[in-house]
């Protein structure tokens, strides 16, 4: 269900048309600050052009990615969408307690995120197609592409540079990308000299329904599949997966196809565990290669398989420990 914008926004809204460079209005603090510093105008996923009366201070993130995007770049956002959610799922960027929520991710508060008198909304395309629109009434809002199981790390890059230059921090964004670049390097020297080159790996996540457990493989060209690759591992997953996040779904009975003693089996759970409880007593799960041979690897809590490059440098970690150990 959308939210409706509520009547008492319609007198906020004067000050509000400021940030969309519709109107002169001084009272607008947080933007008069950073105006010194100049225009700022990007294009965005949509391939629409945003202009800014000055980099970004004052922003509202409505994607974790893109929050940690926003934060890892040392530009603290003033609100972003379940940021209890955030701080269980996305250690790579913490949030400050000072962090405002807007609300679900998949259904923010308009009024919410406008009431924070943002410089900018940053939101990921297709989230919610409608919820557009009805920011831009009020904020000016930067899409971003958020994933593309066609080429995840060039997208990862686009995005990454469009919200440092939406925030001023492009520098600061090539420097990061240069440090991940470097940690994946250094990780496939690492796996090669250990001879474990080419190492199959399943990365999976999953949830319970009911009594029945259903698992999501990353496929190939899921960002985390993209960066076992990278440093040197296979893919052992070949199902269906979407275009988008490159994720599969499954049951245990799916595993089977995974033959190969070799795999290793990452997976996610940083809230309920169902590889160690719904499937503790399973009994197909149990003769799956990875279990038989105990090589599992539950990535650490707040490992958010969805993030920018913090995140890949986390994950890269613990995928090399694992297979190099």
């Amino acid at each position: 269900m959308r939210l409706p914008i509520p009547a008492a926004l319609v007198a906020a809204t004067a000050l509000l048309l400021s940030a969309c460079g519709t109107t002169e209005n001084t009272a607008a603090a947080p933007s008069e600050s950073a105006a010194a510093s100049g225009p700022v105008t990007v294009t965005d996923a949509r391939g629409k052009a945003v202009t800014l009366k000055a980099p970004a201070k004052r922003v509202v993130a409505l994607e974790w990615g893109e929050a940690e995007m926003v934060a890892s770049l040392g530009v603290m956002p003033v609100g972003a969408a379940d940021v209890a959610g955030y701080n269980v799922w996305d250690k790579a960027a913490p949030l400050s307690a000072e962090v405002k929520d807007v609300g679900k991710r998949n259904e923010p508060s308009v009024d919410a995120i406008v009431g924070l008198n943002p410089d900018v909304v940053i939101i990921a395309d297709e989230r919610d197609s409608t919820l557009v629109p009805q920011i831009e009434k009020y904020v000016p809002v930067v899409v971003t592409k958020s994933s593309d199981a066609s080429r995840n790390f060039d997208r990862l890059r686009e995005d990454f540079k469009l919200i440092a230059k939406t925030v001023g921090k492009e520098a600061d964004a090539d420097k990061q990308l240069s440090e991940m670049d470097a940690k994946l390097a250094e990780g496939k020297k690492t796996v090669e000299a250990k001879g474990a080159a080419g190492t199959p790996f399943l990365m999976a996540d999953g949830y319970l329904e009911g009594s029945t457990v259903s698992i999501r493989p990353f496929g190939k060209g899921s960002l985390v599949s993209d960066t076992a690759e990278a440093v040197g591992l296979k893919n052992a997953w070949t199902g269906k997966v979407d275009p988008q996040w490159g994720l599969g779904q499954t049951d245990v009975e799916g595993l089977t196809a995974i033959t190969d003693p070799k795999t290793v089996l990452f997976y996610s759970a940083s809230e309920e565990d169902v590889f160690t409880t719904g499937l503790a007593q399973n009994a197909v799960y149990q003769r799956l290669p990875f279990v038989v041979s105990k090589k599992i690897h539950k990535l650490e809590s707040g490992t958010w398989t969805f993030g920018g490059p913090k995140s890949i440098i986390m994950t890269a970690d613990q995928i090399v420990k694992a297979v190099t150990a």
